[in-house]
């Protein structure tokens, strides 16, 4: 099956599982322990492998992906079977939609039992198989380290994903030998990386002929780590930037051919360049329905190039003209060589009246809001102060809602990794745990969880794990006392009936309190005038995590916006307020 080396000695499953895991490189785990799993415990006391132990399995799947997005590096976590095994189901999906690569490891019942409806049995491989990019159920101890280091290989080859490998009771408990392999037998598996030259070729061809094209860059160019080559072809082109959500940090917010974020919260920008431009040219993107608003009205006068390293993704929601399987890294590379050597024959592009048509619109319609009438506090101010201070260095997550949305606008992003949130499944409670996770992989980076009060309240229990094993976070709550951008929705949609969307927690709970009651600082901010100071605290304390409550006006929204379903044409920049466009200048 594949070649391997080791010792013949015999050893349990467990202990083969654990140094496999070292052999794999394994640093750090996230996990919990209980029954089907402990057999694995017990060796993972003498290894080399730091074990976090988490306060909710839903908090280690994340705080895996915390760890994958800033470092780059496979993130791992632990659980049992049964209900620690489901509680990973969310972490998973959130990994697959965002292309992150990870391992789950979780155990199962004995061999013998499965099939029973034993005590904490649940078939785990089976309910993930549509949220992992692949899953194992390992029940001959002797597959352990093959089916471990093929885990590793797939989550962090091709397109990046989770992988579960839930291992039986009986499995762990077994007498085997470790042997590692030293190649892996993995038929039908074989990701294409390099892209193909006459494609290239033709792309170029595009590039040429077009007088309005943009960049669309999606999160794959930050998963490839292709940030450098991303700068080289922009500033030999001239084309104009436009970053998705999960792009953010791919090209820097300082760049003057840079357009913001597209999409149904995008800025004026980038939204009119996908909407004006003659050629998208897509580098790990997906144009999924927030970017694209309704489909049928989108980019209307667009041909498509699109390089994408997973083929399904190429053509799934637009007809791409030229399709470009392969990393975007190397992608970008035989793009720039081939049109340099166009460039030296003195071909280029002429986009002179388009890159001043889009300068244009950026200068006249920035991101923006208005300060509250009543002296309160604007959550964009507070976020654009998080930004100033804390500096270009930072690690942000975010979870899901406005908090995320002004974070991406307010904060400014000059580095790949070091904008982590939850993009494609949209899920609350994704900050606290996964700002753990990057801490730990980057423990030199200052690491900033912007928060919404209600994504707080479903992972704030990893503040104890925090505390306690000296991962010091920083927590930026920004408080509305809502489920905020589904109040915004009630304003907009609902004639301003709030159903069940407020969460009093201006009242209830006290967080300056809670963060006490879990060994962190906890700091409170209401003014405007204060917010300054509250952050250099926040900033000074570097020994224990730190909480600050920012009370901010409840009534705050995200703007631009384009609501759900329409045409991005009809995007407005405030309430009622649509753009109008010089499109003479065209």
């Amino acid at each position: 099956m594949s070649e391997q080396q080791g010792s013949g000695e015999t050893i349990t499953g467990a202990q083969s599982l654990v140094r496999s895991l070292e052999a794999a490189g394994v640093t750090d785990i996230f996990g919990i322990p209980g029954g089907a799993i402990l057999p694995a415990y017990d060796p993972l006391m003498d290894s080399s492998i730091r074990h976090i132990l988490v306060r909710h399995e839903q908090g280690a799947g994340h705080a895996a992906q915390g760890y994958a997005a800033a470092s780059g590096r496979v993130g791992v976590c632990m659980a049992t079977s049964g209900p620690g095994a489901t509680n990973l189901v969310t972490p998973l999906a959130d990994a697959h939609m965002d292309s992150l690569p990870m391992v789950a490891i979780t155990g199962q019942v004995g061999a013998s039992l499965i099939g029973t409806d034993a005590f904490q049995e649940a078939d785990i491989r089976g309910i993930t198989m549509p949220i992992t990019k692949h899953s194992f159920l390992v029940t001959d101890p002797a597959e352990i380290p093959t089916k471990i280091a093929e885990a590793f290989h797939i989550a962090s080859t091709g397109r990046p994903g989770p992988v579960l490998v839930d291992v039986t009771k009986s499995a762990l408990q077994s007498g085997t030998s470790f042997r590692w392999p030293t190649e892996l037998n993995l038929p039908g598996y074989r990701p294409v990386t390099r892209p193909h030259a006459k494609q290239i070729r033709e792309a170029a061809r595009l590039i040429l002929e077009s007088r309005k094209p943009v960049l669309y860059v999606g999160g794959g160019t930050i998963r490839s780590g292709a940030a450098k080559e991303l700068a080289s072809l922009a500033e030999l082109t001239g084309i104009p930037v436009v970053t998705t959500l999960m792009a953010r940090g791919a090209f820097p917010d300082s760049h003057p051919q840079h357009l913001g974020m597209p999409g149904m919260h995008g800025t004026v920008a980038a939204v009119a360049a996908l909407q004006k431009s003659d050629l998208i040219i897509s580098l790990g993107a997906r144009f999924d329905d927030r970017v694209t608003g309704n489909l049928d009205s989108f980019a209307p006068g667009a041909k498509v190039i699109h390089a994408d390293i997973d083929p399904a993704e190429i053509g799934k929601n637009r007809h791409a003209d030229v399709p470009i399987v392969g990393d975007v890294r190397e992608v970008l590379v035989d793009l720039i060589t081939t049109l340099r050597t166009e460039q030296e024959a003195g071909r280029t592009g002429d986009y002179e009246g388009w890159v001043a048509f889009c300068a244009g619109v950026k200068k006249k319609y920035p991101v923006g809001y208005d300060a509250p009438a009543d002296g309160g506090l604007a959550p964009q101010y507070v976020l654009e102060r998080l930004s100033a201070i804390s500096g270009p260095g930072t690690i942000y997550t975010a979870g899901v809602g406005q908090h995320q949305m002004w974070a991406a606008h307010y904060v400014d992003y000059e580095t790949p990794n070091t904008w982590i949130n939850s993009g494609g499944l949209g899920t609350m409670g994704f900050s606290v745990p996964a700002a753990m996770g990057a801490k730990v992989a980057m423990p030199d980076h200052t690491v900033w969880s912007v928060d919404g009060d209600g994504c707080f309240q479903m992972t704030n229990q990893e503040l104890a794990t925090c505390a306690i094993n000296d991962i010091p976070i920083k927590v930026a709550i920004i408080n509305n006392e809502s489920l905020g951008m589904v109040r915004q929705w009630q304003t907009l949609f609902y004639d301003s009936r709030y159903s069940n969307t407020d969460l009093h927690s201006k009242r209830i709970p006290d967080f300056v309190k809670l963060a006490d009651a879990y060994g962190c600082v906890g700091l409170a901010c209401d003014s405007p005038a204060d917010v300054d100071a509250t952050i250099q605290k926040a900033m000074e304390i570097n020994d224990v995590p730190v909480v600050v409550d920012f009370r901010v006006h409840r009534d705050a929204m995200v703007w631009p916006m384009v609501a759900a379903g329409t045409s991005n044409d009809d995007i407005k920049y405030a309430r009622d307020l649509a753009p109008q466009f010089d499109e003479d200048d065209l």
